[in-house]
């Protein structure tokens, strides 16, 4: 690469449904020395005591969801959100542009051959902009259910009421590039950590090697 120029790394895009198990599987790719950028992270932070999130939400929402230690009542937003649309809007409004820039200078520091942008709803968002592949996290609907309500102790139509305003399964594994199983043991996310990270080396590798070439997302 000419001196002076900067390396724009390979972006593989992280989704699935709530309870399909991404945080694992980013968790897999992080230990195998793939840097991470995971946008729900990124929302907390942004909404903690003192951030700009913080105050917008406040502002927008009331002092009612401010817990007694000062920070918000996440379980309640997201409750008011998902059961009002006009409601979950002005959430969006508020964060995905702190979200997106937050993003973006995280990415640009990424350092490993390529990275994960964890995005939960990427597919629902108007497509990957800047998102060179699309991994899906996937798992029987069922099974989302199952862990979401053992993590978190919503009521099974809850959870149905937040995969609703996802895309469906079928949906979702139609726009993958690619896909990973976690329908099994957490041992399973393993192997097939280990075999798409050889594929998104070899990818990076050729990215680099033909700069002026942008990568399709069909490429292999």
């Amino acid at each position: 690469m000419p001196e002076g120029t900067s390396r724009k790394p390979l972006v593989v895009g992280l989704t699935g449904g709530i309870g399909s198990g991404k945080s694992a599987v980013a968790n897999a790719f992080a230990a195998a020395g793939i840097d991470v950028t995971d946008t729900d992270a990124l929302a907390h932070a942004l909404s903690a005591p003192g951030e700009r999130g913080y105050a917008a939400i406040l502002a927008e929402f009331g002092p009612e969801f401010r817990q007694t230690d000062g920070t918000i009542d996440r379980a309640a937003l997201r409750r008011r959100v998902f059961a009002d649309s006009a409601a979950r809007a002005r959430l969006e409004a508020i964060l995905h542009p702190l979200i997106r820039y937050a993003a973006q200078h995280e990415v640009a520091g990424w350092t490993s051959p390529y990275g994960l942008l964890v995005v939960p709803l990427l597919l629902e968002r108007g497509g990957p902009s800047g998102v060179d592949r699309v991994l899906v996290v996937d798992c029987p609907e069922d099974e989302q259910v199952r862990r979401v309500m053992a993590r978190s102790g919503l009521a099974e139509a809850e959870v149905r009421a937040i995969m609703a305003t996802q895309l469906s399964r079928g949906d979702r594994l139609a726009r993958a590039d690619d896909t990973l199983d976690n329908t099994g043991p957490l041992s399973a996310i393993v192997p097939q950590v280990a075999a798409l990270d050889r594929r998104y080396r070899a990818l990076a590798s050729a990215k680099v090697d033909a700069p002026g070439a942008p990568l399709s997302r069909g490429d292999e």
